[in-house]
């Protein structure tokens, strides 16, 4: 399905956190010296990262920046959450479980990418058809991925539940090697690991996102650094926005600029930034949409007994740059 040196760039595991930086005891008298930040093969932060435009924002305070690479949210948070790094992008399902657990974070942005960028795929000579017909079959998701929301929420709208599949919870790079070798009957997963698979002339898309599920994904800070180092967030958020403005105006040089640093070809980046609705100039703080969308997904995850305890996400919403 893909060739080994697709495979290796693009679906390469997460960085473990036995290998991040070891965690700081930040307080308000330490200056900060040093910004971490996660990030994936998406969006934004990776445009940053190719840049520099963070490295050059806090150059003048002294303030060095370095980078953790992760495949997926629910690795990334749970350093987050453990001090590991200080920000980092997710989708809408990982902070549930981050927050459940008590993880010590906080949301700190949003941002809206393109429901089409997200597909529950088979083999082309399946018999699949609907979503229906995979009951009783092996689906392939990250348990607490945005790919678990939109599973949920496919198999509802087809009217099953998520006890009418067998459920294997696989990482991106390892549903991948899955589907090639047929070991899963489908998998639900998202850009651009979708625009790399649905390349493949083996590969059907039996549904996209669309009209399924919206597509919010955010920002979230570690909670000790969010306290301590305020206006620093606030101008994270701030350049962010400004590179993710400049970077929808000039989509010819996106590509190349993500291509490069994602190590994903140009015809699949390509793909993945013209999907319908996509934006990537929409970085912001949360509004009242994005929370209202976070907290009745919380409220439905621990009805379906997903999460362990009934969340406020609010709790955790990050109320702004220190005074």
């Amino acid at each position: 399905m893909f060739t080994r040196r697709q495979t290796l760039s693009l679906l390469s595991a997460a960085a473990a956190v036995a290998v991040l930086p070891s965690t700081r005891s930040a307080s308000a008298a330490e200056p900060l010296k040093e910004l971490r930040f996660g990030w994936q093969k998406n969006g934004v932060l990776a445009l940053a990262k190719g840049t520099g435009a963070l490295e050059k924002r806090f150059a003048d305070r002294g303030i060095t920046v370095t980078w953790a690479e992760f495949s997926s949210g629910p690795p990334l948070l749970e350093a987050l959450g453990a001090g590991a790094i200080d920000f980092g992008p997710t989708g809408d399902v990982p902070p549930l479980f981050a927050q459940a657990a008590g993880g010590n974070l906080l949301y700190a942005g949003t941002y809206k990418g393109s429901s089409a960028g997200s597909a529950i795929l088979v083999h082309k000579d399946s018999p699949f058809q609907t979503v229906a017909d995979l009951k009783g079959k092996r689906v392939a998701f990250k348990r607490g991925s945005s790919a678990h929301n939109f599973t949920v929420k496919a198999l509802r709208k087809s009217g099953l539940g998520i006890t009418d599949i067998e459920a294997a919870d696989l990482s991106p790079s390892d549903a991948a090697a899955a589907f090639a070798s047929r070991q899963i009957d489908a998998w639900s997963i998202w850009d651009p690991y979708f625009a790399v698979a649905e390349k493949d002339p083996n590969t059907r898309v039996l549904t996209t996102a669309e009209g399924i599920v919206e597509s919010w994904s955010y920002f979230l800070s570690n909670g000790d650094f969010a306290a301590n180092h305020g206006d620093v967030l606030g101008d994270i958020l701030d350049e962010l926005a400004k590179v993710g403005a400049a970077a929808q105006n000039d989509l010819d040089g996106t590509v190349a600029a993500l291509s490069k640093i994602t190590g994903v070809p140009e015809e699949i980046q390509r793909v993945v930034l013209t999907r319908k609705d996509f934006s990537l100039a929409d970085v912001s703080t949360l509004g009242p949409d994005a929370a209202a969308y976070q907290q009745a997904l919380a409220d439905e995850f621990f009805q379906l007994q997903i999460i362990p305890k009934k969340l406020t996400v609010s709790d955790i919403i990050w109320k702004g740059r220190a005074s």
